[in-house]
């Protein structure tokens, strides 16, 4: 989608693909800049999407993590390339740590779980 194009409901694959692609362009917009606005938008848009079409259960966050993973054919050792220390990921991943909000972030883009599915309350290993 062109940078004069305008924003509808994404009603497939197809627009939410266009619309990540997009965001991924403005993601680091300047606030109150068109290109802010415009991601403020794609943001409301790919979630509504997310929301409507994707079927993920309702388990804890770190359950929800792995599904995905296994669904997208990742190892913690993949998240850990993309994402930076496989040490905390794999605390996280057991319980031990809780997720941070820079990784909440990171993981609901990589393996595109919208983020109110990740912030739910979960319990930690003592």
């Amino acid at each position: 989608m062109s940078k004069t194009s305008q924003w509808f409901l994404l009603e497939s694959e197809q627009d939410y693909n266009l619309a990540t692609s997009r965001y991924e362009e403005v993601k680091n917009a300047q606030k109150d800049s068109p290109e802010h606005k415009e991601k403020m938008l794609l943001v409301h848009l790919i979630s509504e999407y997310e929301n409507k079409e994707w079927d993920l259960p309702d388990v804890d966050p770190i359950e929800t993590i792995k599904i995905r993973m296994e669904e997208f054919g990742l190892k913690a050792a993949d998240i850990a390339k993309m994402h930076g220390d496989k040490s905390n990921l794999s605390k996280v991943l057991n319980y031990q740590r809780a997720l941070s909000i820079s990784l909440i972030r990171q993981l609901s883009a990589t393996l595109r779980i919208p983020t109110d599915m990740l912030i739910r309350e979960y319990n930690l290993k003592s």
